[in-house]
């Protein structure tokens, strides 16, 4: 997968959760929402990676999660995103619904209140995903 693979995905996956929580269908919405931020950062990643090099085995192992914390702080510009949740206070409170996500609240029950909040942190114009999006 490319830069442009995950940015499609990250986009197709948000749509995908917004469609799951009309639906009422809230432990996929929440999860696949997760998932869009899981892909934006793996498209910021993907960015920092030249053509033709063999990547370090040791830096390949700590892109390869699902852990957004993890993923942010290898996407090149952490610093810059990290700075801007803490200049927007609405933003800081954002991240601080997704960044706990992990692969493993597939198998959870998340119920409507906790589905919504991690789509509007997610896919709010001026949430966490636009944020991303500036930076991919």
């Amino acid at each position: 997968m490319n830069r442009k693979d995950f940015q499609r995905l990250a986009e197709t996956r948000l749509v995908d959760a917004q469609a799951l929580l009309k639906s009422r269908r809230y432990d996929g919405a929440y999860y696949l929402a997760g998932y869009a931020v899981e892909c934006a950062l793996k498209a910021c990643i993907a960015k920092r990676t030249k053509r033709y090099d063999f990547p370090d085995l040791d830096f390949v192992k700590e892109i390869y999660v699902h852990k957004l914390e993890k993923l942010l702080k290898h996407t090149g510009v952490s610093d810059a995103v990290l700075q801007e949740f803490r200049k927007n206070p609405t933003l800081d409170t954002m991240w601080g619904v997704v960044k706990d996500w992990s692969e493993e609240s597939r198998y959870e029950a998340h119920g409507s209140k906790k589905a919504r909040a991690m789509l509007t942190a997610v896919g709010d114009p001026q949430g966490v995903l636009a944020c991303i999006r500036r930076y991919w």
